[in-house]
């Protein structure tokens, strides 16, 4: 009887080893890390979103939640970090890389549970200083 074959996935591996040492260098702990990663898995659009984010550093935005691409997501990870921050602008000290992962963890909840999320009201900004 002939040995059954292994097929492994060299692209697979590729982004998950790429995906560790971006969660290592943005400060996320190992568990958060497989968790993003457990649900790319599980879902072929958005793990092609992280794979390609992986591979060449950009988003490729075909996947959507609610309408959103990951590159909105980005951006309004940044307005969060300006309001936390208080600056107006994210600074040199933002982790960019944090707010990626942060982007991509917003994707999959909002792929998950679409009708928790409520991105609509990321419209009307997060500043207090807009004018009416």
């Amino acid at each position: 009887m002939p040995e059954p074959w292994l097929i492994i996935d060299g692209n697979r591996i590729a982004v998950y080893e790429r995906l560790k040492q971006l969660c290592e260098y943005a400060g996320k702990p190992s568990g958060w890390c497989d968790r993003l990663w457990a649900a790319a898995l599980e879902d072929p659009e958005l793990f092609e979103e992280l794979a390609y984010y992986m591979n060449r550093h950009s988003f490729l935005d075909r996947a959507k939640a609610g309408g959103y691409s990951v590159t909105d997501l980005y951006v309004q990870q940044l307005d969060l970090y300006n309001l936390r921050q208080d600056t107006g602008k994210h600074t040199a000290a933002c982790n960019k890389e944090e707010m990626v992962l942060n982007a991509f963890e917003a994707m999959a909840r909002m792929r998950n549970d679409p009708d928790r999320q409520q991105p609509g009201k990321w419209q009307e900004g997060f500043g207090m200083d807009q004018m009416p």
